[in-house]
């Protein structure tokens, strides 16, 4: 039987990155998966999705906005295959990357399927059918999640599909019917709309962006209905059914009940924890009532040596957030002192067509917390690197503590608001006030300005509005 320090079951990024960091802290290293390194996000989720973004952006550029620019095509060529093969080339090289990773950091690669017998002994039933028992002093979960699906909905994988088909298919829908506005629904509602597709998307909650600040979701639905996109909030799907030429769906809202049409279907509504065929219960790992597992600051679960991190852990369903998970476990379990990650104020982004980024408190949270705050808001529309690039719809909305000037949150919507991110968060973190950041000279001209704008907004003192 094989003996390791740390067994890694899961090689996403957090069981990855916990595995690199264990290593890298002189622990006798092994990774178990049953499908592939780099988990969802590698292979068929964050990564491949943003080339995917890309090639939409361009499509949208030469489709909706190229005579402005100068571009004139007699006969424009859109192929929607050639950009999912590159998407899969972006995939395959950093999967490629983690695989070369892996040897070397001299870290042991198992592929298949893991259960736990004991609190230090794996048993794996590897691709060829063998089993193989693995004995290791401490044991982290990284399994990830898989999508939910409406009660009685068949998801077939052809005409009502999850993002994992979505992101294989090298035929674009004519039309698509997205059930779930949140980054998933709203990613692909961004991408086949740019290459031509009628896309409807379907929200149950008041709006679409539904956790997002209020204002940035009904600039994102402005945005997404100039584009052609269908926005239907506070609207429930009661059926899906297939046809011979596609779907129809049922749905429930403020105009009463109707039936949407299209060739397929996208299910985006959640994920559910990949926890429950690993045997974890007989060894007595407790769970949440949706069945997270339950673990504390350092990632510990109820069982001495065994740990969780990552989507199955239910505390924010992120791939950076599994990264850090995973490097805070491997520190803890060598003994180190680690921080707590506040997960309130981890960054979050969604790579729509306009680009939506947040952390912390919205206006209304910060009420509900009985915070007294100060509100700074900037357009992009002003912004001269954002007017070159043809793209300055959207602001940036910096929430502070009224009392000390702090960063409570920030909400912004417009290009490439994913990159002003850290500048953002790093001030949060070292508790730099909003002052400080205004007095920072930004360069010009960068989008980074209307963050120093936003700043100066706070007090009154903006600039260029």
């Amino acid at each position: 039987m094989d003996e390791f320090d740390v067994l890694v079951i899961g090689a996403g990024p957090g069981g990855y990155v916990a595995a690199i960091r264990s290593a890298q802290l002189g622990k006798k290293t092994a990774i178990v998966d049953k499908e592939w390194l780099g988990g969802v996000c590698l292979n068929v989720g964050c990564i491949p999705s943003k080339s995917l973004l890309k090639n939409a952006d361009v499509a949208h550029t030469l489709r909706e906005r190229g005579r402005e620019m100068g571009f004139n095509f007699e006969n424009l060529q859109l192929d929607y295959a050639a950009a999912v093969k590159r998407s899969r080339q972006v995939s395959d090289r950093l999967t490629r990357g983690v695989g070369f990773l892996m040897k070397k950091n001299n870290i042991s690669v198992l592929m298949g399927e893991a259960r736990v017998s004991t609190a230090n002994t794996v048993s794996i039933t590897l691709k060829d059918g063998t089993l193989q028992e693995v004995k290791a002093r401490d044991i982290i979960i990284a399994t990830g999640s898989t999508p939910f699906s409406i009660p009685g909905v068949n998801v077939d994988g052809e005409k009502v599909i999850t993002y994992r088909e979505a992101i294989l298919q090298e035929k674009l829908p004519a039309s698509v019917v997205i059930i779930g506005a949140g980054a998933i629904g709203l990613e692909f509602a961004t991408v086949w709309n740019a290459y031509g597709s009628q896309v409807t998307l379907v929200e149950m909650l008041p709006r679409i962006a539904p956790l997002e600040d209020e204002e940035v979701s009904a600039e994102l639905a402005k945005a997404f209905t100039k584009r052609g996109i269908k926005c239907l909030a506070e609207t429930r799907v009661l059926g899906v059914e297939t046809s011979g030429t596609g779907v129809r769906v049922r749905i429930s809202g403020k105009a009463g009940e109707s039936v949407l049409e299209a060739e397929q279907a996208l299910m985006a509504i959640g994920f559910k924890p990949n926890s429950q065929n690993l045997a974890l219960e007989a060894v007595g790992v407790e769970f949440t009532d949706r069945k997270h597992i339950k673990v504390d600051e350092r990632m510990a679960t109820s069982v001495p040596g065994i740990w969780a991190v990552g989507d199955v852990t239910g505390k924010l369903l992120l791939a950076h957030v599994a990264s850090a998970q995973g490097i805070l476990c491997a520190e803890a379990i060598a003994g180190m002192e680690v921080h707590p990650i506040d997960y309130n104020m981890v960054p979050r982004a969604t790579y729509s067509q306009p680009q939506m980024a947040s952390f912390g408190f919205t206006e209304a949270q910060a009420a509900e917390a009985g915070k007294a705050i100060k509100v700074g808001k900037f357009l992009f529309q002003p912004n001269g690197k954002a007017l070159g690039l043809g793209d300055y719809a959207g602001f940036v909305k910096l929430i502070v503590d009224e009392s000390n000037g702090q960063l409570l949150g920030a909400h912004m919507i417009g290009p490439e608001v994913s990159e002003l991110l850290p500048e953002l968060t790093l001030a949060q973190q070292n508790g730099l006030t909003a002052a400080s950041i205004a007095h920072n000279i930004h360069a010009h001209p960068t989008l980074s300005e209307v963050l120093m704008e936003a700043a100066e907004a706070i007090e009154g003192r903006a600039i260029h509005i």
